[in-house]
């Protein structure tokens, strides 16, 4: 009889649905800065790895979170990730977390609907 480990899964974690990207800066070292209050928020922490799909031109991509200045709104690609947006541009903010498939059936993320105008949150 053969014994196999729990299975675990991929799923959703955390995500900030439609954010505005604010600035793309090529010369910085890598990431995307994000305002802390959206961080919070949506359960996020710097150095966290995330996906970021553009709703603009359909790219995909990840890289890890900066903590940027709080109540400032900003939502920035840094590094050769700023090649793959524009100013403006809609993106989603996506982490995954890994856990036991039978707790993933009843697992929450944490989803945030920020104002796509400002990028701060709606009440």
């Amino acid at each position: 009889m053969c014994t196999f480990a729990p299975m675990t899964i991929q799923v959703l974690k955390s995500k900030i649905h439609r954010v505005t990207v604010t600035e793309a800066d090529l010369n910085y070292i890598g990431s995307i800065t994000l305002d802390p209050i959206l961080m919070e928020a949506a359960n996020l922490i710097e150095g966290e790895k995330v996906q970021i799909l553009n709703c603009n031109n359909g790219e995909r991509l990840e890289t890890y979170i900066i903590t940027g200045q709080r109540g400032s709104g900003v939502v920035c690609l840094n590094g050769p990730a700023a090649r793959r947006v524009a100013v403006g541009d809609i993106i989603i903010v996506c982490s995954y977390a890994s856990m036991d498939f039978e707790a993933a059936k009843t697992f929450k993320p944490w989803i945030v609907f920020p104002d796509t105008a400002s990028n701060h949150l709606l009440r």
